[in-house]
């Protein structure tokens, strides 16, 4: 028995190591979930189609869920397919491992065609932080960042990177591993992008009233995403709230779903869930929509769809948005907070785009602009700089890459998402400071996803409107990833005018290989004087700065540009 048990072994190893797991793309679901609250279990039949995006023919494919779900059937053609279960070791779950099928197919599938197959799964999900807890985050603050689960009082599930309770494939990826499971989430999201899921979500109120039912993309059911039919499907005695959710593409959504007994609050821009009791947290998060509004329609007009809140169990639960949907706490935060969720929420409702890098980037952009209209340009600086050291970090592993991981880990192709969030939203604020606020305006509100069919699409809007070449900064900065710039002042060379004051000619050198457009400015006791220079990388470049006096300091680069040494940033004139 014992080589028995040995040979399985050994035999499942060979085939999970010979194995492509995402050799499959995922182009649809047609899903129907059943949750069950007072079991803590969900149960899934349906069909999902899968189309070989590899170059070779491929017989065998990987099915995956959460660790505590267990697959019950496969079918092909409505016949049963032999499978291996089996526990893969994997952080892109909460539970740290995926219940994964190996599926042998009746025959091997081209390139390029697509296999539909049904499906049948079930299981419980319950809260599990093991995840973090075994790479030493203290129990307590692993609970408030996964809190995934079914349960009587709350449910709440995310997908992929938290709880995967819709089927994927993927490579292992483990939180001890860097951005390692922030770049397999990424690359899910850029593979999955086009394809649809149709899902019917149906709750058992048999014995718990009816809950609310909130999506984070819905195009029948309630209006606003929250709410449903109730019927009594289930079997007798059972009766269940239904609502149909539809994801038309996936795009950049991780689909999701939460449920309880909420009330409701209904705002100009959506729908506020809150929990019995905490109304004026709910008024809170509404007054603050309504503050950042103006911010919104200026740069990138009325959000294209409802907006929809709803309050997490924890008052210390980590926040998390996606698609339609914030989940937050609504009593621990206070109005600043609420404004910066806001405005996150409502940038990327109103600036849909399939491009990861706009996306993103151009919300955390709108949460700067809002800092600077309700505080200061210094406010904003800030913000940025407390924000850039995980940039730097993540930059300096990259740092010594060739050409072709230049490309590959450039904005366009990069798929960590944390990385391309923080360095997109830098990139948005230069372009700003390069361009300027009005023809940065005008290229925002004319793009167009219909017309967005090309990498360079949006340089070219922004070139259009400011009249002025840009291929520099997008292939520095988009298009390629050449790390971070450098200055550092070679040389300041004040000469008195005949007429008065001084011209000072101040040298900058780039160490760096990416080049920037960086503030350079005069200090002259207490006035200052500031000019714009473009700095190749790996180069110097010179300007001339006009001063009523006698300069005592110059600086290049007022933080608005992020860079990997700003410690000789500052030369004093003696």
């Amino acid at each position: 028995m014992k080589f028995v048990f040995l040979f399985f072994l050994l035999g499942g190893s060979v085939v999970s190591f010979a194995l492509d797991r995402e050799a499959f793309t995922f182009t649809g679901y047609d899903l129907e979930v059943h949750v069950e609250p007072a079991q803590q279990r969900l149960a899934v039949r349906g069909k999902i189609a899968l189309r070989n995006a590899s170059s070779a023919p491929q017989k065998n494919l990987a099915l995956q869920v959460s660790s505590s779900l267990k697959w019950s059937s496969i079918r092909f053609n409505g016949n049963l397919l032999k499978f291996i279960p089996q526990i893969y070791s994997s952080d892109l779950d909460h539970t740290g491992a995926l219940s994964e099928a190996i599926v042998t197919l009746p025959r091997a599938v081209a390139p390029g065609l697509t296999i539909e197959l049904q499906i049948g799964y079930e299981g419980l999900i319950q809260q599990d932080a093991k995840r973090l807890t075994r790479i030493g985050v203290p129990a307590q603050v692993a609970g408030h960042s996964d809190w995934d689960q079914i349960s009587p009082a709350f449910t709440a599930v995310r997908g992929i990177g938290y709880a995967a309770w819709y089927p994927i494939s993927m490579e292992a990826a483990s939180l001890s591993e860097g951005d390692s499971v922030f770049e397999a989430v990424g690359r899910w999201k850029q593979h999955s992008a086009t394809a649809n899921m149709k899902i019917n979500l149906c709750a058992d109120v048999s014995n718990a009233g009816t809950p609310l039912i909130v999506t984070n993309n819905v195009t029948t059911g309630a209006a606003t995403g929250i709410g449903g039919s109730t019927g009594s499907q289930g079997g007798i005695g059972r009766s269940f709230s239904c609502m149909q959710v539809s994801f038309e593409p996936l795009g950049n959504t991780t689909p999701a779903f939460v449920m309880g007994n909420y009330e409701e609050l209904k705002t100009q821009f959506g729908t506020v869930a809150y929990v019995p009791g905490h109304r004026k947290g709910a008024e809170a998060y509404a007054s603050a929509s309504q503050d950042v509004g103006s911010v919104i329609s200026e740069w990138l007009g009325a959000p294209q769809t409802r907006a929809q809140v709803a309050e997490l169990a924890g008052d210390e639960d980590s926040p998390f948005e996606s698609g339609t949907l914030l989940l937050t706490s609504l009593t621990t935060l206070d109005a600043a907070d609420y404004q910066l969720l806001a405005v996150l929420q409502f940038a990327r409702l109103a600036f849909p785009s399939p491009r990861s890098w706009m996306h993103e980037g151009v919300a955390g952009f709108t949460q700067l602009e809002f800092i600077q209209k309700t505080q200061s340009r210094e406010a904003v600086i800030g913000y940025l700089e407390n924000h850039r050291g995980p940039l730097l970090a993540l930059e300096n592993q990259s740092a010594g890459q060739n050409h072709d991981q230049a490309e590959e880990h450039s904005l366009i192709n990069a798929t960590d998402e944390f990385y391309v969030a923080a360095k997109a939203m830098n990139v948005w604020w230069m372009l700003r400071d390069i361009v300027g606020e009005p023809a940065l305006k005008a290229a925002l509100h004319g793009y167009k996803i219909r017309d967005d069919r090309d990498a360079s699409y949006m340089q070219n809007l922004i070139e259009a409107q400011a009249h002025r070449d840009l291929e520099w900064f997008f292939d520095d900065w988009v298009y390629r990833d050449r790390g971070l710039p450098d200055f550092k002042i070679d040389s300041v060379y004040p000469r008195q005018l005949l007429s008065g004051g001084y011209m000072v000619t101040v040298t900058v050198e780039n160490l760096g290989a990416a080049a920037a457009e960086v503030p350079v400015i005069l200090h002259m006791g207490k006035s200052e004087s500031l000019q714009r220079l473009v700095v190749p990388g790996e180069a110097k470049a010179s300007v001339r700065i006009q001063a009523a006096t006698m300069p005592q300091e110059v600086t290049v680069n007022d933080g608005s540009v992020p860079e990997s040494d700003s410690s000789n940033n500052t030369y004093k004139i003696e």
